[in-house]
């Protein structure tokens, strides 16, 4: 019986079967079973090569290939219309085309049921911005009412950790401001990392933390949650702040299983001690795992006390100098300029020429090297003779008449 993998959202499984060997029947029987899976190998985006033994003892490999499904319209594009934004302010910006000026949502408007929700499992798929790397995510799909599909020009899918964007915007490309709204809404501030939600108006029920966590746990991995029963009100923290970006646009104005209309904002400044060094910890894990991203793999080894990596470096950073000791910064500038020059050439770099060391003689004769003026200058100065210069400054004097320029300087 062959091994059906689980697809991941968007992706379809095929099992294609493959000869192994083309001098032996590979075929598995229909009464066997696989015993052991020997070797996974990935097969880039494509799909996955599984090499199995069943229970005659003979090796089959399957070719898993997996076909990236198109995102679907979440409404009928013929009946999709733009319409302005209900009233939320004393301005409407034509521009923008949304309402500025007042700092609260109309408490009768915050309580009508948002038209559609989004389904992650049925409405990802890959969109045109899947080729252009650094594309925002789709506001609409958020909430359930992008009618374009694949030809939208935004990413139809949940964020991840290799998502990263500047902290002046938000995961869709909106603008944040300095500080929040009054009643903690809108895009949020570019001052504060959050990735907590508020979220009211939830129906008091015995089995309301599990209710919370199925619904939020939809739009990406959750690191706690905290529910005031008697309230109604949770507190949902995610692991990264574009999942909390998502799921706000999401679950705003949604049910959950008692037809409620959800108030979901962003969360104030947890005053709790603990919770402000637990929230300063994950900054900074986030932020060694993006410096770990961002740097070769040789320097994150050395940063992390790899003993190989260090015994390289106190070999090869005395750049030929006995006792020389290369600082971080010497070092870490020889190793980019290698790494550039080899991906430039498609081979590995020979050792260049460093600050620190000297050009010798010959160097400095084949490549004009000496001093101030380079082998051209210096060949040219090769043919001079006093005469010639003095008639050639002679001529140029003869050449016309002075300018004068207005002044009353009579040195003009």
């Amino acid at each position: 019986m062959a091994d059906v993998a689980s697809p991941s959202p968007g992706e379809a499984p095929t099992i294609i079967p493959a000869r192994d060997s083309p001098t032996e029947d590979n075929t598995p029987d229909p009464t066997s079973e696989d015993t052991s899976t020997a070797v996974t190998k990935a097969n880039g985006t494509d799909g996955a090569i599984t090499i199995t033994t069943n229970a005659e003892g003979k090796r089959v490999k399957k070719i898993i290939r997996k076909k990236r499904r198109p995102a679907r319209p979440q409404v009928d594009p013929a009946t999709f219309k733009s319409e302005p934004p209900p009233q939320t302010g004393t301005i409407f910006n034509i521009w923008y085309n949304k309402w500025s000026g007042g700092d609260r949502e109309d408490k009768y408007l915050s309580k009508t049921a948002a038209p559609s929700r989004c389904s992650v499992a049925k409405d990802s798929g890959y969109t045109r911005a899947d080729s252009n790397p650094g594309s925002y995510f789709c506001l609409f799909f958020a909430r359930g009412l992008c009618p374009k599909g694949r030809d939208c020009e935004y990413l139809h899918r949940l964020p991840t950790t290799y998502d990263i964007y500047s902290g002046n915007v938000d995961c869709f490309g909106r603008d944040k401001h300095s500080d929040y709204r009054d009643d903690m809404g809108g895009v949020g501030s570019f001052m504060r990392q959050n990735r907590t939600l508020y979220v009211g108006r939830i129906h008091p029920t015995p089995d309301i933390e599990e209710v919370v966590a199925r619904h939020f746990a939809e739009w990406g991995n959750i690191e706690r949650t905290r529910v005031l029963p008697t309230r109604g009100v949770a507190f949902v923290t995610y692991t990264t702040e574009a999942l909390a970006q998502f799921a706000k646009e999401a679950m705003a104005h949604q049910a959950l299983d008692n037809e409620e209309v959800l108030n979901v904002r962003w969360a104030t400044v947890d005053p709790n001690p603990a919770s402000q060094k637990r929230e300063a910890k994950m900054i900074e894990e986030q932020a060694a795992d993006a410096i770990r991203r961002a740097l070769p793999e040789a320097f994150v080894r050395e940063i992390e006390g790899d003993q190989d990596a260090k015994r390289r470096r106190l070999d090869e950073g005395k750049f030929g100098l006995e006792g020389y000791k290369a600082s971080d910064e010497v070092w870490f500038e020889a190793e980019k300029a290698r790494m550039a020059a080899a991906d430039d050439r498609g081979v590995e770099a020979p050792a260049e020429m460093l600050m620190i060391e000297q050009p010798s003689h010959e160097q400095q004769q084949r490549q004009g090297i000496g001093g101030l003026l380079g082998s051209s200058t210096l060949a040219a100065l090769k043919g001079y003779t006093p005469g010639t210069a003095l008639g050639m400054a002679k001529a140029a004097k003869g050449v016309g008449p002075l300018v004068g320029y207005g002044s009353d300087d009579d040195s003009d």
